[in-house]
């Protein structure tokens, strides 16, 4: 199967079936000195890093609306290691996104904080997956949205209104799969909570939120593959599709 799904293109999805081998990815298999090398680099340059686990993709097709595929538990510095070597590597990234609606119809992102990898960079709250994400080595994507938005955010989204499907974006340099959540609050007051939290936590995650109003009104520092996600919202934001 490999990796066999068009790219650069929002695809509907009914269904993720994407599972987690337990055997070693075979990038960590043929990588592993250069892995605790490239590590010692990162942490010298930022040591609030931290070598967790993350899941890596060896397959993924789009079949019949559906995602399939087979991923497999590797350490945070192996990630770090693909990110720079993807080409050719034989493994990709996929990872999910909770479109946040709020009432006025507004999206309401966030902006990464100063000692992450991606410091200063906009998108919706989101993080790897992980192996607390699976269930009887099946993906729950939507436990993955809810945990990672309460824990960057303070939000808890379980009782939001879900949109009927799942969507993906695949790219170079991952797949997102994402789903809109809708909530009564306007974007003004979700912003005003989500940064009283961030302002209670010692080592938050996000500097703070971001609010988009319309297809143009794009921030600072947006990672390239949330352009077409705003533009599909605000091309049909009325739907919960």
């Amino acid at each position: 199967m490999s990796f066999d799904l068009p790219r650069n293109v929002i695809l509907p999805v009914d269904a993720v079936d994407v599972r987690l081998d337990p055997g070693p990815h075979p990038f960590v298999l043929g990588n592993a000195e250069a892995i605790a090398e490239n590590w010692r680099q990162e942490i010298a340059a930022n040591p609030a890093l931290f070598d967790g686990t993350v899941v890596l993709l060896s397959e993924l097709a789009y079949r019949d609306n559906r995602l399939v595929g087979r991923c497999h538990a590797v350490n945070y510095s192996t990630f770090l290691l693909w990110r720079k070597r993807r080409e050719n590597s034989g493994a990709e990234h996929a990872y999910a996104h909770a479109v946040l609606v709020a009432g006025d119809n507004a999206l309401v992102a966030i902006r990464m904080g100063p000692r992450t990898v991606n410091a200063g960079r906009v998108y919706f709250a989101a993080g790897s997956f992980e192996p607390i994400d699976f269930r009887e080595g099946l993906v729950d994507v939507d436990f993955n949205m809810i945990r990672e938005v309460g824990e960057e955010t303070g939000l808890d989204l379980s009782t939001a209104e879900r949109g009927q499907r799942y969507h993906a974006l695949s790219t170079p340099s991952g797949t997102v799969i994402f789903r809109r959540y809708r909530v009564a609050e306007t974007a003004d007051d979700l912003a005003r909570r989500i940064s009283a939290f961030v302002a209670t936590e010692t080592d938050p995650e996000i500097e703070g939120p971001v609010i988009i109003r319309s297809a143009a009104d794009l921030p600072d520092g947006l990672m390239p593959h949330m352009k077409p996600l705003i533009e599909w919202h605000f091309a049909d934001g009325s739907k919960v599709s």
